[in-house]
């Protein structure tokens, strides 16, 4: 018998964030079990952590950085995880827990996690040693396999990718790719129906790995998850909030957090700033600290008073500000700006669309400066110039 939690992903963000809550909450009889944990891809980082997650049993994560004004600076075990596998490898062993033991699946399989992939076909149905090249007819296979042995037992699953909608996203690939593969319309009514795909957001800063398993994260940690009729949690634990309004979270991070972040790279790309910054160094730089406090201040604040979240807003951001003054995250800038311009389009430009939705449009110079530097306008902008 294995674990009633599978987990599609090894990276430092999982090990810090979902696998230590269910560790946290293990010790104190909070969880329904342990992690079994899946590695889908082939490269010799992830071989490393799957076959040190196998021999050891547990994992240090150094928990550094600022809360609530005060230095914490801690180790913690993390003992959530029972078994480590290799999708290419240990397929039928996957397999078999997910058609008996499991009850609720968490990923993170990255950007590039829901790319569908054209080699997987119906065929692999039938091949129980074999695993599918995409998460989403990885998925597919196990639940199909399921389905056909305990048609009435459906699983919850919590997706983490950093996508909007992620559960109903995943919930609408996976269904879309079973009618593709003219599977039965019995089963499709099982994924929609027995199946439970929860929206979530997750919010931690996992700065670096340690070798060969292990990762440093900030004291700052949140699991927003999206009440779903008949979801089971993995665990409770005091960094998840169960909401109905999962979108303000969502913008939230989204508009302090993320967009901070490609503001400063930003400024880091246009003053082709040191290699090594990071963004304890920028906030410690007058110039650019005024230029993030006044973009908080005047240009996002204000979109959320409109709103009626202008308390929940000033609480975060000062979380965010607290998180950025961290000295122990050696969170480079250069690694932010990765993807900049479409980080600029889905963080920067979002919130002046829904800045002059709320028509409190006309503050936001240094936003729109920074879309102007990449050819970017709103649709505001695109309806006056025609």
């Amino acid at each position: 018998m294995s674990e009633p939690i599978l987990q599609f992903g090894t990276s430092r963000f999982l090990q810090a964030h979902v696998a230590l809550f269910v560790s946290q909450a293990l010790e104190r009889g909070d969880a329904i079990g342990g992690i079994c944990v899946v590695q889908t891809t082939d490269n010799p980082s992830s071989q490393a952590r799957i076959a040190a997650l196998a021999q050891a049993a547990s994992y240090p994560v150094k928990i550094r950085g600022r809360e609530g004004g005060a230095i914490v600076d801690t180790v913690v075990d993390c003992r959530a995880i029972r078994a480590a596998w290799i999708a290419n490898r240990d397929w039928a062993t996957i397999r078999h827990a997910a058609i008996h033991d499991v009850r609720v699946i968490v990923s993170n399989t990255g950007d590039m996690g829901y790319r569908l992939d054209e080699r997987d076909s119906p065929a692999l149905l039938a091949r129980e040693g074999q695993a599918p090249h995409s998460y989403p007819a990885k998925l597919l296979t196990l639940l199909h396999a399921r389905w056909r042995e305990r048609p009435d037992s459906g699983i919850s699953i919590f997706p983490c990718e950093l996508v909007a909608s992620n559960g109903d996203t995943l919930r609408d690939l996976v269904t879309g790719l079973a009618r593709q593969w003219v599977l039965p319309t019995p089963f499709v009514a099982y994924l929609s129906q027995r199946c439970i795909w929860v929206n979530s957001l997750v919010d931690r800063i996992v700065s670096e790995p340690i070798e060969p398993v292990g990762a440093v994260a900030e004291p700052y940690a949140l699991w927003a998850i999206e009440r779903r009729a008949g979801m089971e949690l993995p665990c409770t634990h005091e960094h998840i909030v169960v909401t109905d309004d999962l979108s303000s979270y969502e913008q939230l991070k989204l508009f302090f957090l993320n967009l901070g972040h490609t503001w400063l790279a930003d400024q880091w790309l246009a003053q082709r700033r040191s290699a090594t910054e990071t963004v304890f160094d920028a906030m410690n730089d007058g110039p650019l600290r005024d230029g993030i406090e006044a973009v908080w201040d005047n240009e996002v604040l204000p979109v959320f008073s409109a709103m009626g979240l202008r308390a929940r807003a000033v609480q975060y951001v000062a979380s965010v500000r607290e998180r950025f003054l961290n000295p122990y995250l050696d969170h480079r800038i250069a690694d932010i700006a990765n993807h900049h311009v479409e980080k600029v389009r889905r963080r920067i430009l979002p919130l002046i669309e829904l800045a002059d939705s709320l028509s409190v449009g006309s503050g936001q110079t240094r936003l729109r400066e920074t879309l102007a530097r990449h050819g970017l306008t709103s649709s505001t902008q695109r309806a006056d110039a025609s």
